[in-house]
């Protein structure tokens, strides 16, 4: 079975034992949430939250093992506090945040999240949600500059105003071949990573709201821990990874005064303590065995 990004050290860092209660907010295919499950026998349990139901129904079959330790909702994790409140769980002994796209997304046709295949344009983890958008949607209907702005602020994307230009002239764009296309033709040379890459990376994380997700629900996932208890994060880009390093360090400290303010006014108190202070990185073996995992970054900090 495919073995989840970082998994040895997620364990290492949630320390999961008998009795304990653990929240995987992106439960995916349920690889970290079976490890954590394992780790926790006989009578840990542990709450699978994802927006995507795809992700939800593969968990269930994945975790059937475990039976009633599993609780699985489908559910975005800006919602964490209520998911907790519904299954009675006041505090928590480890939270799992694996952010971003994961292989599973990637790799379903029509979810429209790659450009290997020729999909509808979507990009949405939740497809059953209402009057969502897609990424054609932003695609065929935003004005020129604020497609590039998109392009520029999610995907840090250098040529996202000639991108933008050459999407506007090509529209109606329905299909993830299609925008690869007219993307790749705005670039010259060779280049390591696909033209269309950091584009689609934008797209996905606007269609999604991907990083107002991740500042919504950090200080929840703290609010849940007991004293003593972690929260794991794994990103996959520098945006996702600057929020998480900002509000780690900014949790830690006891004063935010602005430096050299001789009186502390602002109140702050500490909430967790820094357990790395840089992100721990994959293993070259890691990354030989799974490509995937070579930009994924695990902060972890300790609830005080």
């Amino acid at each position: 079975m495919h073995k989840p990004v970082l998994y040895q050290e997620i364990i290492h860092a949630l320390q999961p034992h008998d009795e304990g209660l653990y929240v995987d907010c992106t439960v995916g295919a349920g690889g970290h949430a079976r490890y954590i499950l394992q780790a926790s026998a006989p009578g840990g349990k542990l709450l699978g939250l994802d927006l995507d139901p795809q992700a939800i129904e593969t968990a269930r079959q994945q975790l059937a093992p475990f039976a009633s330790r599993a609780v699985l909702v489908h559910a975005s994790y800006t919602t964490l506090q209520r998911q907790l409140a519904a299954v009675g769980w006041r505090a928590v002994d480890g939270i799992l945040l694996d952010l971003g796209v994961s292989s599973m997304q990637l790799d379903t046709p029509a979810r429209g999240f790659s450009f290997r295949a020729d999909e509808p344009l979507d990009m949405r983890f939740d497809p059953t949600r209402p009057g969502g958008v897609t990424a054609a949607d932003l695609v065929n209907t935003l004005p020129e500059r604020e497609l590039a702005d998109i392009i520029f602020r999610y995907g840090e994307e250098p040529r996202s105003r000639r991108i933008a230009k050459a999407i506007v002239r090509a529209r109606p764009i329905e299909s993830t071949a299609h925008l690869a296309e007219v993307v790749a033709k705005t670039m010259r040379g060779k280049k390591k990573i696909h033209p269309a890459t950091r584009t689609f990376q934008a797209l996905r994380i606007a269609v999604n709201r991907e990083l107002q997700a991740v500042q919504a629900v950090l200080p929840q996932a703290v609010t849940a821990l007991r004293p003593g208890a972690r929260l794991a994060v794994i990103s996959f880009h520098s945006l996702e990874d600057r929020i998480v390093k900002n509000f780690f360090r900014q949790e830690s400290q006891d004063c935010l005064c602005p430096p050299g303010q001789p009186v502390c006014t602002c109140d702050h108190q500490a909430t967790v303590r820094l357990v790395t202070r840089k992100p721990i990185r994959p293993s070259p073996e890691e990354v030989r065995s799974n490509p995937r995992a070579r930009s994924s970054r695990l902060r972890i900090v300790e609830k005080i």
